[in-house]
């Protein structure tokens, strides 16, 4: 994915990611909850979207139908890499160390990780 995705387009994505193909105004009401944007202004995201080629549209009648081309697990794989990467080096353990200095974590975060990391071990 070589054009990142704005928190803007990102909240768009998540709406196409539940729920796709959809149409400009069903993705517009999707969003009405949470953020206050015009048609318009999702419909220049939609195209923004279209344009990074992580969202292909489809004429359906006088509308367009949209969809995403990126599975959201790859897109979050991605993203979390380019985060280690970029503040750690490349490195998981010193981002686990800062969250876990940072963060109020709970019995259940600690029993959670504890469980993944016994998990992973051989």
């Amino acid at each position: 994915m070589a054009d990142r995705i704005s928190d803007a387009e990102h909240a768009v994505m998540e709406v196409l990611w539940r729920r796709a193909p959809l149409t400009a105004t069903e993705v517009s009401e999707a969003l009405e909850e949470d953020r206050d944007w015009s048609l318009q202004t999702v419909k220049t995201l939609l195209a923004r979207l279209v344009g990074k080629k992580v969202v292909a549209h489809e004429a359906d009648g006088r509308r367009y139908l949209y969809r995403p081309l990126v599975v959201r697990d790859a897109y979050v794989a991605h993203e979390s890499q380019r985060l280690v990467d970029r503040l750690f080096g490349g490195r998981v353990t010193p981002l686990v160390a800062h969250l876990a200095e940072t963060q109020q974590l709970s019995d259940q975060d600690i029993a959670e990780i504890e469980a993944l990391l016994k998990a992973l071990k051989p």
